[in-house]
């Protein structure tokens, strides 16, 4: 007897909803090429000690003159959380904490010069039957490509924390506006995109569960 496994065919949303920014190969290959490592993927994990399940994330990129990318999390509402464990790697631009929540936001940036790319996708889990490994879903909270600083009147050269967001148009030239409650942490995002040699985590914060042992995804 066969068994026949449908697959339904992920949309194009819903594939960016699920693994983050699909960056073109060119894009790709310049971002290895100055050693930045960004890891936009997020993970089913289970709690022996508490019997639950969580969503594990990893805070990642940083920056170069030229390009920059940066992957973190917040709450579903915009707070910022805690990391489950910060990481001491060798090299710079690469992972800098884990996060594990039951739901949250990811965050997304691109930079390449002066043009952004910016996602967030909220990630939920969906329980299935008592003791089932539950469902992942993922959905876009906003998509903004080919984004620009306005247009300075005085010098364009400032500091970073004064910047706000570039602006993001739609197909038809409308002005894509990012959620209010995301206003900040996606400024960060964006900031952590010139943050060159980033060794800290932008988004994540540090808390009591820092001092614990927990579990590492």
């Amino acid at each position: 007897m066969t068994t026949e496994v449908k697959q339904s065919r992920l949309s194009r949303r819903q594939v960016l909803a699920l693994r983050g920014l699909r960056l073109p190969s060119a894009a790709l290959r310049m971002l290895r090429e100055a050693g930045i490592y960004c890891e936009p993927a997020v993970s089913i994990e289970y709690q022996h000690l508490a019997q639950k399940y969580v969503i594990c994330g990893r805070e990642s990129g940083g920056a170069v003159a030229h390009i920059g990318a940066y992957c973190g999390f917040v709450g579903v509402t915009g707070g910022r959380l805690e990391w489950l464990s910060r990481v001491e790697s060798v090299g710079r631009n690469g992972i800098h904490a884990t996060v594990v929540a039951p739901s949250l936001v990811r965050i997304q940036a691109f930079r390449n010069e002066r043009t952004f790319e910016l996602l967030m996708t909220r990630h939920d889990l969906i329980p299935k039957t008592t003791g089932k490994r539950p469902a992942l879903q993922s959905q876009v909270v906003f998509h903004g490509t080919h984004g620009a600083f306005p247009a300075r009147s005085s010098t364009e050269e400032s500091s970073l924390d004064d910047l706000v967001l570039p602006e993001f148009l739609s197909r038809a030239g409308e002005l894509l506006s990012v959620p209010l409650a995301f206003h900040e942490v996606a400024r960060i995002a964006i900031n952590a995109t010139h943050c060159m040699g980033c060794k800290t985590p932008q988004l994540l914060v540090p808390g009591e569960a820092t001092q614990q042992p927990g579990v590492i995804c």
